[in-house]
C-alpha cells in the first residue's frame, strides 16, 4: 500500500517526530474524519510500497529522510506559491523552500520531488498577470530541481469562503473565480513557461480544463515511485474525484492539524484551532486526532 502523508495536513512540517515514531512502531491509527470507525494502517517492513509526502516545509524531516527511505521509497509533493502574507500567514520564505527542493534533487534524484503551484487564487493581490510573473520567477529558480509542476484552481468550500472573507476584510482585498476561458489561457501560458525550464505541467482534478496543453496529474504516482526506487511498484489507479489519476493509497493525516495559516486551505477550519490541536498531540500518540477516535 502507498501511504499518503498527508493531504489532510503537513506531516513533515508539524509532525515529523510523530511520523518517525509511527514508522518505528510499525502502525498508525487513522480516525475517520466523517465519523464512524477508526482504522489501523500497517507501516511495518513489507507493508508499505511507498510514501507520498505532502509539504510546504520539509526541513523538520529532511535529515531523517534516509530512515523513511529505508522503509520504502518516497516522493515529495512540495507546494510553493509565493503568495503575499495576507494569504499565507506563516509559511517559510520562498528561498528556503527552493533550497529544500534543490537538496532533495541532489540527494534523491530528479524524480523524487514534484512542485505544486496549487491552488491558483485570483485576487486583487494576485491577479492573472501577477501569477504569470510569479510562476515564471519560481520556475526559473526550480529549473533542474523537478521535472513536473502540478497546478489547480481554488475550490471554494464553505470553510474556504468563510476564511477568505475574513482575511479580505482584515487586509482589504477581493477575490474571484476566473472564467473558464481565463483559466485555459493562464494554463497555456504557465505550461509554456514550465516547458522552457524542462518541466511538464499537469492539472490536479481539473477535468474541464484538460486539453492538449496539459494533462491530468497523478499526485500519488506509482510510476514516479518506481523510478525513484529503480524497481517496479504496482498500484491500481483509484482517483478521489473526477479527473484524479492517483494510485490507490491510505492517508494517515488529520484535518485541523496544520498551522501554516493559508487562508484558502480546505483542511483547516482556523489556524488558532490548528495550533491548539498540534500542541495537544503527544509525540507517541497512535493517531494525529486522538480526540476524534471512538471510545473503546
Amino acid at each position: 500500500m502507498i501511504i499518503s502523508a498527508s493531504y489532510r495536513t503537513d506531516i513533515p512540517a508539524f509532525h515529523a517526530e510523530w511520523f518517525l515514531r509511527r514508522l518505528a512502531d510499525g502502525r498508525v491509527r487513522v480516525a475517520n474524519p466523517y465519523g464512524g470507525a477508526a482504522s489501523e494502517v500497517a507501516l511495518g517492513p513489507g507493508a508499505v510500497a511507498g510514501f507520498a509526502l505532502w509539504t510546504r516545509n520539509l526541513k523538520p524531516l529532511m535529515n531523517e529522510l534516509p530512515a523513511v527511505a529505508a522503509r520504502a521509497p518516497f516522493t515529495v509533493q512540495f507546494t510553493l506559491t509565493g503568495y503575499p502574507r495576507a494569504l499565507e500567514t506563516a509559511l517559510i520564505e520562498a528561498p528556503a523552500a527552493l533550497a529544500q527542493l534543490a537538496a532533495v534533487r541532489r540527494q534523491w534524484g530528479p524524480r523524487a520531488a514534484v512542485w505544486r503551484y496549487d491552488p491558483v487564487l485570483v485576487s486583487s493581490l494576485t491577479p492573472l498577470d501577477w501569477h504569470r510573473g510569479n510562476f515564471a520567477r519560481l520556475a526559473a529558480a526550480l529549473a533542474g530541481s523537478t521535472d513536473e509542476v502540478v497546478v489547480s484552481f481554488l475550490d471554494l468550500y464553505r470553510k474556504t469562503a468563510r476564511n477568505l472573507a475574513a482575511a479580505a476584510k482584515r487586509h482589504g482585498f477581493t477575490w474571484r473565480d476566473p472564467e473558464p476561458e481565463e483559466k485555459r489561457a493562464l494554463i497555456a501560458t504557465l505550461a509554456e513557461i514550465a516547458a522552457r525550464h524542462r518541466m511538464r505541467l499537469t492539472l490536479c482534478t481539473e477535468p474541464a480544463l484538460v486539453d492538449g496543453t496539459a494533462e491530468p496529474a497523478r499526485c500519488i504516482d506509482a510510476r514516479r515511485l518506481s523510478d525513484v526506487a529503480q524497481r517496479p511498484i504496482a498500484a491500481p489507479e483509484q482517483g478521489n474525484r473526477p479527473g484524479c489519476l492517483c494510485a490507490r493509497s491510505r492517508d494517515i493525516g488529520a484535518y485541523d492539524t496544520c498551522a501554516h495559516g493559508c487562508v484558502y486551505c480546505y483542511a483547516v477550519d482556523n489556524r488558532a484551532k490548528a495550533v491548539a490541536r498540534i500542541k495537544a498531540i503527544e509525540v507517541g500518540a497512535e493517531c494525529l486526532s486522538p480526540d476524534r477516535l471512538p471510545v473503546l
